[in-house]
């Protein structure tokens, strides 16, 4: 089963050929002719999007929603919405203050684009159940969040206003958990803690404040009875040692990063790994044969633990 085939990658099992995830976000509205600042907000939208991308693609398993911002918004944080982009946050409200001086609360079901992504979630789980295909819930990781919250500030607050950093991050660690919550009541198969600006930071500033304030997350996910995985960007080579030891069955990363390399980190923490279809050189810019960059990652990957997925 295509399914559990790829749930059984991302735990770091042997399986008869590697799963295939493609990260389809705004291109799911492409394909269903809609613009962006539309599909973000609409529910069957999002339904018949992400169920068009995974049938287009023979997926063996699709993000029901691929936006950062999501849980951003749900706690004030003003947005700008784009024709053919995912949203950007445009106000950062710790940009001087911690959430506790502002008064920030936890989200709700209600908060944000909560109910839009609930309904959304009803519409193509039962559909993509019936292609096989698994529901993967993304949530936003602590750092990046953080950034979203305090702006850039928060990476040299990180070194020199420790307090404050800690502060914003603890909170939104505690963000992330509630949006795990919410992504597993919505049946989603797979969860992924998603942080691509952790690869910004050094491994024991990663161990501070990224890795602590993914637990609460991650156990979230494993008392669900559901699958992790950590999702990071970027040339992550200084903290991928920290990224196998957040506590994720597997992990995921950038095209900058040689797959063989990354192969042998994973099998030897017996993680699962994904990527590494290059996005850029190869599916966007056409500079590299898609169909030859392919069956490179493919080789490298193998079929222990791998999932084939963009970069």
């Amino acid at each position: 089963m295509a399914k559990q085939m790829l749930i059984d990658a991302t735990r770091g099992k042997r399986t008869d050929k590697a799963p295939w995830v493609p990260y389809a976000g705004c291109n799911c509205a492409y394909l269903i002719k809609e613009r962006t600042d539309r599909y973000f907000k609409d529910a069957d939208l999002l339904a018949k999007g992400v169920v068009e991308a995974a049938r287009t693609y023979h997926a063996d398993g699709i993000p029901l929603l691929f936006d950062l911002s999501v849980e951003a918004e749900s706690v004030g944080c003003e947005l700008e919405y784009w024709e053919d982009n995912v949203p950007s946050v445009r106000i950062h409200p710790c940009e001087t203050e911690t959430p506790d001086e502002l008064g920030l609360g936890m989200f709700t079901k209600s908060s944000g684009r909560w109910p839009v992504i609930f309904e959304a979630a009803a519409k193509a789980k039962p559909q993509l159940d019936e292609m096989d295909c698994a529901m993967l819930g993304l949530v936003t990781g602590p750092l990046t969040l953080a950034s979203h919250l305090a702006g850039v500030r928060i990476f040299t607050a990180v070194k020199k206003k420790k307090e404050f950093a800690h502060a914003v991050i603890e909170y939104a660690g505690r963000l992330c958990a509630e949006s795990v919550r919410f992504y597993a009541e919505m049946g989603c198969d797979i969860i992924a803690i998603v942080d691509p600006v952790s690869s910004q930071i050094r491994p024991e500033t990663f161990q501070e404040f990224v890795t602590p304030n993914c637990r609460e997350a991650v156990q979230a996910i494993h008392d669900a009875g559901k699958t992790s995985t950590f999702f990071i960007c970027g040339d992550c080579t200084k903290v991928i040692e920290e990224v196998c030891q957040v506590g994720t069955h597997g992990f995921a990363i950038d095209e900058q990063l040689n797959m063989n390399f990354i192969r042998d980190i994973a099998l030897k923490y017996n993680k699962g790994f994904g990527g590494n279809l290059k996005l850029t050189l190869a599916l966007s810019l056409g500079l590299l044969s898609p169909r030859e960059d392919a069956l490179v990652s493919l080789a490298a990957g193998g079929t222990k633990g791998y999932t084939f997925a963009p970069g």
